[in-house]
């Protein structure tokens, strides 16, 4: 039954959960000018609006996904990277993260507040699946489709995307709902990545296969 409820090109609310990650505040409204202009410009929150709207009126339950990491850098583990997050050469200095738990950065943007029925799940690694109990809230629910958007789309939704391929999960990412500012990697991954293990489409025709236009 499973396989075949994942195969439905119909994303309704028996088998499909929208998932929103990092929906936060520190991302969203950001205080730098510049990834505040290039949120605008790829017109992000407008568009994932227009998709939690979307499946608030097909009744779908929205899962948010939040980086909670302790202020303290307890659960950070440094390691050698040629880089940092931006691409920007380094040598011995480690990845930390944006934003640390009970801020007002890591609460989640107003604008896509959860409802009752909704799911916070907080996660200390990229994956929205690793040592998380997203799995567990998807399969409670008779969840095998998600449909995920959020960033950065090179970080978190690919360590996401690549996870719940794994676990056999029918997938959706949404293009104009996904974003990173690095280069051309979303681009990247929207259109030699992604494809291979999801279907990937605009809120409009996620929305319509909601069945909520």
């Amino acid at each position: 039954m499973a396989a075949i409820s994942r195969l439905k090109t119909a994303l309704d609310r028996s088998n499909t959960g929208l998932v929103l990650f990092d929906a936060l505040n520190g991302y969203l409204h950001p205080r730098d000018p510049a990834k505040v202009a290039f949120l605008k410009e790829r017109n992000i929150l407008p568009n994932l609006q227009r998709l939690l709207a979307g499946a608030r009126r097909a009744k779908l339950t929205t899962f948010y996904p939040s980086g909670a990491h302790a202020p303290d850098g307890s659960d950070t583990v440094a390691r050698l990277t040629d880089t940092d997050m931006d691409l920007r050469p380094q040598s011995g200095q480690p990845i930390k993260p944006r934003f640390y738990k009970d801020s007002a950065d890591s609460e989640i943007a107003p604008e896509l507040a959860p409802i009752e029925g909704d799911v916070v799940v907080r996660k200390n690694r990229w994956s929205s699946f690793y040592q998380t109990n997203l799995e567990l809230q998807l399969r409670v629910r008779g969840i095998d489709t998600i449909v995920i958007a959020g960033g950065s789309t090179d970080v978190g939704i690919a360590s996401t995307v690549f996870a719940a391929r794994d676990l056999d999960l029918g997938i959706v990412v949404i293009r104009d709902g996904c974003y990173s500012a690095r280069g051309n990697n979303n681009e990247f991954f929207l259109d030699r990545v992604f494809p291979r293990m999801a279907r990937v489409m605009t809120v409009d025709e996620a929305v319509k296969l909601m069945g909520a236009v």
